[in-house]
């Protein structure tokens, strides 16, 4: 298993797709026709500690549903950007709101929506099933398909550099 070759401790912000990233890039349509996704919980365990331990985090997708919006905010999480055309925009808002440098921001995506905000952040993540236009951008791949496990690795990664891991806040939701 390799890790993220980035210093680690620069890294103030986490942002993330949705849509082939938290969830899988396989969607299941409920008879009304609205996508049901599967969302992995261990991502959901990391994700939640980040804002606890002080990290901004934001959603970006161009999902719309509710239950999307239910999902993130439920884990804390303020900053969702959602039915984001050009993800770009929002990625600024973001940065722009906490007065962020794009060299502390850790974005993951894993399709060609993603790619102008990976050439723009400063640590360009994508799960192992991105892709290969977003590989090729990404400084980290994850070994972690979307939806299995690829947020809460880099999240892992990016709290055990900084001794914010397996520490107080740890042990509870």
């Amino acid at each position: 298993m390799s890790s993220i070759n980035y210093d680690l401790s620069k890294i103030k912000a986490l942002a993330f797709d949705v849509d082939g990233v938290l969830s899988s890039d396989v969607l299941s349509l409920h008879p009304s026709g609205e996508p049901m996704r599967t969302v992995n919980v261990k991502d959901g365990y990391a994700l939640q500690l980040a804002v606890k331990e002080g990290f901004h985090v934001a959603i970006i997708t161009g999902g719309r549903t509710d239950a999307v919006r239910k999902r993130f905010t439920g884990l804390g999480i303020t900053d969702v950007y959602m039915a984001s055309c050009v993800k770009i925009h929002d990625y600024h808002n973001f940065r722009d709101k906490h007065g962020l440098k794009d060299e502390e921001i850790l974005y993951m995506g894993d399709d060609v929506p993603d790619l102008e905000v990976m050439r723009a952040c400063g640590l360009p993540c994508c799960p192992r099933d991105a892709a290969s236009e977003v590989k090729q951008v990404a400084c980290y791949i994850s070994h972690q398909d979307g939806g299995y496990g690829c947020g809460r690795d880099v999240i892992e990664q990016v709290l055990k550099a900084q001794g914010k891991w397996m520490t107080g806040d740890a042990f509870g939701w």
